[in-house]
């Protein structure tokens, strides 16, 4: 959460470095704050946060992962829950 600062300023780079270090944190408050910061890069630059995704998904945490892709259309979702992307 300490990233929101830069991402509401439209610098995403540091959350996805952290995010990475991050990606298979097994406590689950680290995992929910993880995925509600990349759910925010999504609000603001969707394709950024998809590309992010693209070779990561399948290891997140399905937490993180809910969290990250909650305001996807809900068939997208669909895809990235079944592992279809």
């Amino acid at each position: 959460m300490i990233t929101f600062h830069f991402i509401k300023q439209g610098k995403f780079e540091d959350t996805f470095r952290l995010a990475d270090l991050l990606l298979e944190d097994k406590q689950d408050l680290i995992q929910k704050a993880v995925g509600w910061m990349l759910r925010e890069i999504g609000n603001r630059d969707r394709e950024r946060l998809r590309v992010f995704l693209r070779s990561r998904y399948r290891k997140m945490p399905r937490t993180m992962l809910r969290y990250a892709i909650e305001k996807f259309p809900e068939p997208l979702r669909q895809d990235y829950l079944k592992g279809r992307i």
